[in-house]
Order: C-alpha cells, then sequence, then structure tokens
C-alpha cells in the first residue's frame, strides 16, 4: 500500500484525511497517513496557532489545504490589502441578498452574533487573503503538502512552494482541470468526483478516476469523492491511483469539532439527502439538502452570487449555525458527499484509519483468491 507519494512525505499509508479540525488531522498523522487541515475559515494568527498546535502534536508531518480560485469576482485586483479588498468587493454585494439571508436565520429563530464580532471577512476565498496563510505555512516545518481546493494556484504559490521543499498539488473535477495542474508543473492532483462533499464537478468518481490517471501519466493522483471503507480505497488503487483523498469521512469521529446536534444530522442523513447547490459558496458545492438550499432555489427568490460574494453573504449563516447549532439544525451548512449514508456510527480517528487498512487488505486478499482461482 505503500506509494512513491508516500516515501516524499515520509507517511505509512497513502491514506490523505482532508478536515478543518486540527485534532483530526494530527489522529490521522499520527495513525500513519497524512492529516490536511482546511485553512479557510482561518485568519493567519488564527492559522499560526492550529499549525503550531500540530506541529507539538504530529509525531510526523501533516498538511495544509488553501482556497484560492482560479475563477472568482474581483480576480485582477491588484495593490489592495486583505482588508481593503473586502471592503471593495463588499461594495459588489446587493442589499436583498443580505436581507434573504437573514430572514432566512430569523425565520428559524438562528439568534444574532453579537454586535462586536466582525464576520464579513474573506479569510482565503481569493488570492490576495490566502496570500497571508501561504506566508504562515512556510513558517511550519512539518506542514510539508499544500493543496489549492479550487483550481490551479498561483505561479508564485506554486514556485513559494516547491522552493521550500514542499510538494503542492490541487483538486480537479475534470480530466481538463487535471491537465492544467499538470501544465503548471504540480506535484500532484486531488481528482473528485461528483460524489464528493464540498466543491465538485459533475462526473462520478468510478468514471473520472481513471480519465484522469491515464490523462497525466506519472503524475501521482489522490482519488476522492466517495470513499468511507477500505474497499472503495482498494478500488481507487486498483486503477492507478497514489492513494485516496478522504473529507466526509473525518465529519463523525469521536475527535471532529462539529456540534453534536449538527453530527447528528450526518449520522441520519442518506446518500440521497445531498445536493450539489451553489447557496453558501457561490460554486457548486455538495452538501446536505435543508431550509436554506431550498430557499435559494426557488424562482421568487435572489439567485446566489458568484464567488466570493455568495460567501459574504451566507459567512454570516455559518458562523451562527456554529454557534448555536440547535437552532440552526434546519438552515446548516453541512458540507458532506453521498458517502454520509455509510456515516452511521462516531468512531475513534485511529479506529477509522486501522478498519481502512484491514478492508483495504480483505479486499485485495479476495481479488488475489478470484485472479488464482
Amino acid at each position: 500500500m505503500r506509494t512513491e507519494i508516500c516515501e516524499r512525505l515520509g507517511i505509512d499509508v497513502p491514506i490523505f484525511a482532508f478536515t478543518h479540525c486540527r485534532d483530526v488531522a494530527a489522529a490521522v498523522s499520527n495513525a500513519g497517513g497524512l492529516g490536511v487541515l482546511g485553512a479557510v475559515g482561518f485568519t493567519a494568527e488564527q492559522l499560526e496557532i492550529e499549525l503550531a498546535w500540530l506541529d507539538e502534536h504530529v509525531h510526523g508531518v501533516y498538511g495544509v489545504d488553501l482556497v484560492i480560485p482560479s475563477k472568482y469576482e474581483g480576480k485582477g485586483i491588484e495593490g489592495l490589502s486583505p482588508a481593503e479588498l473586502e471592503a471593495k468587493l463588499a461594495e459588489l454585494v446587493p442589499q436583498e441578498h443580505r436581507d434573504f439571508a437573514e430572514k432566512i436565520l430569523a425565520d428559524h429563530g438562528v439568534p444574532r452574533l453579537p454586535e462586536d464580532e466582525h464576520h464579513n471577512q474573506l479569510l482565503g476565498w481569493t488570492a490576495t487573503t490566502a496570500g497571508p496563510q501561504v506566508e504562515v505555512i512556510l513558517r511550519h516545518p512539518k506542514a510539508k503538502l499544500v493543496a489549492n481546493a479550487l483550481g490551479t494556484p498561483p505561479d508564485d504559490v506554486i514556485k513559494q512552494v516547491q522552493d521550500s521543499g514542499r510538494l503542492i498539488g490541487a483538486l480537479c473535477g475534470s480530466v481538463k482541470h487535471a491537465l492544467n495542474h499538470q501544465r503548471a508543473g504540480l506535484d500532484f492532483v486531488v481528482c473528485q468526483g461528483t460524489e464528493g462533499g464540498g466543491h465538485c464537478g459533475e462526473v462520478s468518481s468510478l468514471v473520472l478516476w481513471p480519465q484522469v490517471i491515464d490523462a497525466v501519466g506519472d503524475l501521482p493522483v489522490l482519488a476522492a469523492g466517495g470513499i468511507g471503507d477500505g474497499r472503495q480505497v482498494a478500488a481507487a488503487m486498483a486503477m492507478g491511483a497514489a492513494g485516496a483523498w478522504t473529507g466526509s469521512l473525518w465529519l463523525t469521529v469521536e475527535e471532529s469539532n462539529v456540534p453534536p446536534a449538527q453530527m447528528q444530522t450526518y449520522i441520519e442523513a442518506t446518500s440521497h439527502d445531498t445536493v450539489r447547490s451553489r447557496a453558501w459558496t457561490g460554486k457548486p458545492a455538495r452538501m446536505l439538502r435543508n431550509e436554506w438550499t431550498e430557499a435559494w432555489e426557488r424562482s421568487d427568490t435572489p439567485s446566489p452570487l458568484p464567488m466570493p460574494l455568495q460567501m459574504m453573504v451566507a459567512l454570516d449563516g455559518v458562523k451562527r449555525g456554529h454557534r448555536y447549532p440547535e437552532a440552526a439544525k434546519d438552515v446548516n451548512f453541512n458540507p458532506v458527499g453521498q458517502v454520509v449514508g455509510q456515516l452511521n456510527k462516531v468512531e475513534r480517528t485511529a479506529d477509522v484509519m486501522q478498519r481502512l487498512i484491514e478492508e483495504y487488505l480483505t479486499a485485495c486478499e479476495r481479488l488475489n483468491k478470484l485472479n488464482n482461482s
């Protein structure tokens, strides 16, 4: 199961775990895989605290995931600080959208945040605002891998990361995007099928993985989208993937910082309860369908804005959902893939890692028996 990318990173198994929770990232890395902390939502100062904690608690190495979209409203505006760019983009957000978002939350009884809490920050949704996050990452030697969630990273970011001896890659949802990553000189690609949680394309993993693997040749491909047990890891590896990139799987582990009410929503959900929606970020992302996503889809309501403007509208709802998860149960931001239908109990992260490896080996043994029969 140990592939070339394991050798380059010094990890035991090619299981990569995207998570917004540092405890989960540390537990996966310490179990032989690679925990990848999602940086979006953290200021540079907050990210410094998170990575310093990971440095202390991770025995080996970990990764960090950025969100620098290749296309977004305001791209090309130069010479502004993150705060100045945020203020300029805020001018483009219609009041109608802010009022509609507030009405949804108010109608469901979700309390407002304290007046002194500033929450309309972009926090990494543009190249300008992600720049300070990159600087933080490069100060932490155990942060050996950087991934960009939306498109090919800017050339200067690629150079900075690679010159520091780290690996940098990006997610893709099509062969076209994978080839763009390869031409840019990235070290790996994460190929995510439409089953995956968060931002995703329209092609299923079983169809997309081999297409991308064939297209990029020797460039390592990490398979993502719909991986919840070791059988799915084995399927990805059988197609030629260099590893498995997982995300939704870690929402329901003991170490996760998902509030109990929200976690219960995940545990009770089936694979039929997800939807690709632009209602939170402005780009199609897979999440649980609820009254927030349904409200933005109606013909008599405002249409979601382009990224990052929609996130500037929705971020208040994200933060209020975290603060008041019981009240926000029907309108919370619940990014998750179709594999949510397999997530029906809470497990320890180390136990999940062990289970994935055992299920992978069992699947391989089953194939070996078939091949030798």
